[in-house]
């Protein structure tokens, strides 16, 4: 019974976390905006809201996806977003109960979520997020049992220094940039969250996604080798998996290598 209603309380947190996370990706990549002022509104016709008009999931089901004062219909990234960290909240109450590692993964999972929805409306990854996200996460490894502060501190390092390399070699061997420094300091920030053992499948599982998505991209906006999509949101769909099945990838990782005799 009490295991239900922490997780009932960790969805309705989640969800109204998840509200404010909506502001932080509309007016994050914007030069000068505030996440805090003014208050939530229409972005159509500038109406603030009402305290009804604004509590996550049941008011775009009560207003019918629309602008109460203007009709002008309301993007389905709002619900998404505080659905999925209503979601990712009661994951992450469910795994670590009522510790700090609740806190901590928390605030990794609302980072995770922004940088996805950013990434993918304007290919960029914030420093306001990944650079403070590698520190909370590596001064956290010194409070949590997940994580030591060597596997984060070379979480950290291995992370940023793997993309670089990567990201140098394709340059090297192409002329192009083949990702942006947002990613180098996204990968330190999972590493410095999850250690550095987390890095292989994270680097491998977001590899996989992004070349399978890559290649249906470049079929449908036949441009060739010239196809860009984001490469942020593999990297921090990858770093969820791991979070939520570490166990599961370790026990099919050692039965991958049982297989080749090691």
């Amino acid at each position: 019974m009490l295991q239900s209603a922490l997780l009932v309380m960790a969805a309705v947190f989640g969800a109204v976390v998840g509200s404010f996370l909506n502001v932080v990706i509309l007016r994050l990549p914007k030069e000068g905006a505030s996440i805090i002022f003014p208050a939530s509104h229409c972005p159509h016709c500038l109406h603030p809201l009402a305290w009804y008009e604004n509590i996550p999931l049941l008011s775009f089901v009560a207003l019918r996806g629309s602008c109460r004062s203007c009709g002008a219909a309301i993007s389905w990234q709002y619900p998404l977003v505080e659905l999925a960290m209503a979601i990712l909240s009661v994951l992450v109450a469910h795994r670590f109960g009522l510790a700090l590692e609740s806190l901590l993964y928390f605030l990794f999972c609302a980072a995770l979520l922004v940088i996805i929805f950013i990434d993918i409306h304007h290919q960029i990854i914030p420093d306001q997020i990944s650079l403070p996200g590698i520190v909370i996460g590596f001064i956290g490894s010194f409070f949590v049992h997940t994580v030591t502060w060597q596997q984060s501190g070379l979480g950290i390092l291995l992370g940023g220094g793997l993309l670089y390399a990567i990201a140098y070699g394709y340059y090297a061997l192409t002329g192009r940039d083949g990702m942006g420094g947002g990613d180098i300091k996204l990968l330190a920030m999972i590493g410095a969250f999850l250690g550095w053992q987390s890095l292989l499948f994270v680097v491998f599982a977001s590899s996989l996604g992004g070349s399978l998505v890559g290649i249906a991209a470049m079929f449908q906006q036949k441009k060739g080798g010239l196809t860009r999509i984001p490469f942020g949101p593999f990297l921090a769909l990858a770093a969820l998996a791991y979070l939520f099945l570490q166990e599961q990838i370790n026990l099919l990782w050692r039965w991958y290598l049982s297989g080749f005799g090691f």
